[in-house]
């Protein structure tokens, strides 16, 4: 896999953010921000490895989110961060019948997310968004081999720090949301991208 110069920032950042999460973990196990600082760092981790470690990551992302709500239960971000991780975790599964399991988890904790903050822009876009998960996930799944390097290339399609998930109708902050992962749009606009230049190439030759 490679990478460019600023995917090896980036991951040499976010990696430092999850070692650190770690360590602060063994200080204070119910910090709740810390983990969802933790769980942020292993979905944007999890765009720079192979489906199988991607796949393993972002159960542990998943553990991390729900231990954040078992703690602080009212904690919306952590809601629309499940949502996240369980679309990515749809994209990545051949199946069609269990990703559809997966984006209707997804689309529950979207609507969970909007229910609490009522009227946060980007907890709305993600739940219309999720409903496009499934006609997606059958358009790349279509193309076989080349989907693993949609999804797995590193730097690009994946979830990305670099969004506000605070930004309701007011555009206020969440100050509780100092690492707030970008939502899976990013990955499906980024699979849109893919979709229509795999189209354009044509199909795949056949294996021999």
């Amino acid at each position: 896999m490679e990478f460019s110069a600023a995917d090896f920032d980036r991951l040499m950042m976010v990696d430092l953010a999850r070692n650190a999460c770690e360590e602060q973990y063994k200080k204070d196990p119910l910090d709740s921000e810390n983990l969802q600082k933790w769980g942020g760092a292993l979905l944007e981790l999890s765009q720079f490895q192979s489906v199988a470690d991607a796949k393993v990551m972002l159960d542990d992302a998943l553990s991390k989110f729900e231990e954040v709500l078992t703690i602080n239960p009212g904690k919306h971000q952590a809601l629309w961060c499940l949502g996240n991780a369980y679309s990515s975790q749809a994209f990545l599964n051949p199946d069609s019948d269990v990703a559809q399991g997966l984006f209707d988890k997804a689309a529950d904790y979207f609507e969970r997310a909007e229910n609490m903050d009522p009227g946060n822009e980007m907890y709305l876009k993600s739940m219309e968004v999720a409903t496009e998960g499934p006609k997606l996930h059958k358009e790349i799944h279509k193309h076989g081999g080349m989907m693993q390097q949609a999804l797995a290339g590193g730097g690009g399609a994946g979830p990305s720090a670099s969004s506000n998930a605070g930004g309701g109708k007011n555009k206020k902050k969440n100050n509780d949301f100092t690492y707030d992962v970008c939502g899976w749009i990013i990955l499906a606009f980024g699979i849109v991208a893919w979709v229509g230049m795999a189209k354009s190439l044509g199909p795949p030759p056949p294996a021999r």
